[in-house]
């Protein structure tokens, strides 16, 4: 195998494990509960578990998604978690190599991988991630290369105060709330890591995408518009797709338009 495949195929093997932990946090977190204490056991029967039944992937499968100790069924989201962390390492890895660019994104990626499941589960972001993220994105932009203090700052501000303004804005409108707390302070975190160019892309896309899927659950569930469907989810897909492809998007729309002509 070439370095290229061995090193990618570590990312990815380094990403589940994270993604191992990644899960407790997902579980414990909205409880208030420690993600260091107890050790990780069964919910059912509160087996702790052992670590070769805590292999990332492997274990589930060989268990066949059963605890060990009173067979019990797994959630499905344990080894989805894993999966989709150690694909989203190899990824950056494969697009920054080893570089502080890829251990910020990786940092960033794997909150996000946290705020969406626990986003679509119980519909809150916790501040514990976002807040301590927005100072974490702006410290690391002195040491990044082509991404400065100030931008990071402007990233803050407006991805703080832009969905800020939407949210006081509708609810002026309409005298509720149609946006939480917690999606303006997840998007001045991913402000603090990508700078403010981010912020247009990730609103347009992420509201772009929610409309869609939004739409198509309410006339499938036939529900009507005051479904709550939570947004973090989709602010977290459009910064990911940001990082991979946000550039090349932009340029095509630019083209598409006319825009980047002359």
């Amino acid at each position: 195998m070439t370095p290229t495949v061995i090193y990618a195929t570590f990312a990815l093997v380094f990403g589940m494990l994270v993604g191992s932990f990644l899960n407790v946090c997902i579980c414990r977190m909205p409880k208030n509960e420690s993600v260091v204490s107890p050790p990780s056991h069964c919910p059912h029967c509160s087996y702790q578990i052992r670590w070769y039944d805590n292999i990332p992937l492997v274990s589930y499968l060989f268990l066949r998604g059963k605890c060990r100790g009173c067979g019990a069924h797994i959630s499905l989201q344990y080894p989805l978690v894993e999966l989709l962390n150690g694909l989203l390492t190899m990824l950056l890895f494969l697009r920054f190599g080893p570089t502080l660019a890829f251990a910020t994104l990786f940092l960033l990626c794997s909150a996000l991988v946290v705020i969406t499941f626990i986003d679509i589960e119980h519909q809150i972001i916790p501040d514990e991630i976002s807040l301590p993220g927005i100072a974490v994105g702006f410290v690391l932009s002195f040491f990044l290369k082509g991404h400065t203090w100030l931008n990071s700052l402007l990233g803050i501000l407006l991805g703080g105060g832009s969905l800020l303004l939407v949210a006081y804005s509708y609810q002026r409108l309409t005298g509720k709330e149609g946006m939480g707390g917690g999606d303006i302070k997840l998007l001045a975190m991913m402000g603090a890591f990508l700078g403010w160019k981010a912020v247009p892309f990730i609103i347009f896309a992420s509201s772009l995408i929610g409309s869609i899927v939004g739409v198509s659950i309410m006339l499938f569930q036939k529900k009507d518009s005051k479904l709550a469907i939570p947004f973090g989810p989709y602010l977290a897909f459009a910064a990911v797709l940001y990082i991979f492809y946000g550039n090349l998007i932009i340029r095509w729309y630019l083209g598409l338009s006319g825009l980047n002509q002359g």
